[in-house]
């Protein structure tokens, strides 16, 4: 990432284009800007972005539908996205985070929290400066390659899931309640944040559990939070 990121900015509201694009690059990101979501593919393809402010409600694809294309892209992985959303339905932003997304905020919006949760959503994309190299069972992290792989084979992970699993995996049959977890995997800037939480675990359970009914490494302590079994 460079010292001067990019910030991709897909609504079809030029009023909310506006207001957002200006406090962004007053606090010093470069922006580029679409209005549906097939732009906004076809220029995280072709141009190098940091992070994406990606609207639900868009004309052509959908915010929805974005997300699970740019997921579903190896180049485009991790790729940090936030989505905004006028919808108040839990479903919704659940939706959003099961495809991939790294967070949400909520219509209306005062733009000085958007700067904030874009600088916190960049600030744990960074790569890792220590090299290390996690095992639980079969699975394996290589901290610094930002690989997981489990049996010998690659698990795709998005950068929140990888930071959550992380921080699990380097404290083995340690609890963490939901809020500590938060802490120290994603900061505490969020609202509705342990439906945050709970989303990247289940989708971390999809990616890396043999049965997501009957977990083997991360575990549900009822009443508590969750722990990675050794």
């Amino acid at each position: 990432m460079s010292s001067q990121p990019t910030v991709l900015v897909v609504d079809d509201d030029p009023a909310i284009v506006r207001a957002v694009v200006g406090y962004l690059e007053q606090a010093g990101f470069k922006t580029l800007t679409a209005h549906d979501g097939n732009s906004a593919l076809s220029m995280v393809r072709a141009t190098p972005v940091d992070l994406v402010l990606l609207d639900l409600m868009l004309p052509g694809r959908d915010g929805w539908e974005v997300t699970r294309i740019v997921r579903a892209d190896k180049r485009l992985l991790n790729l940090p996205i936030i989505m905004l959303t006028a919808r108040v339905g839990d479903s919704d932003t659940v939706l959003g985070l099961e495809l991939g997304a790294d967070d949400y905020i909520t219509k209306p919006f005062n733009p000085r929290e958007v700067v904030a949760r874009v600088r916190t959503v960049l600030r744990r994309s960074q790569p890792q400066t220590a090299s290390a190299v996690l095992h639980i069972g079969d699975l394996e992290m290589d901290v610094d390659s930002h690989l997981v792989t489990l049996r010998g084979e690659a698990v795709d992970l998005t950068r929140t899931e990888f930071i959550i699993l992380k921080t699990l995996m380097q404290n083995p049959n340690h609890v963490f309640t939901r809020a500590e977890l938060i802490s120290r995997s994603l900061g505490h800037e969020y609202e509705s944040i342990e439906r945050t939480l709970d989303s990247h675990i289940r989708n971390l359970r999809k990616k890396i559990e043999p049965d997501t009914s009957q977990p083997r490494y991360i575990q549900t302590v009822y009443g508590v939070g969750y722990k990675m079994e050794p």
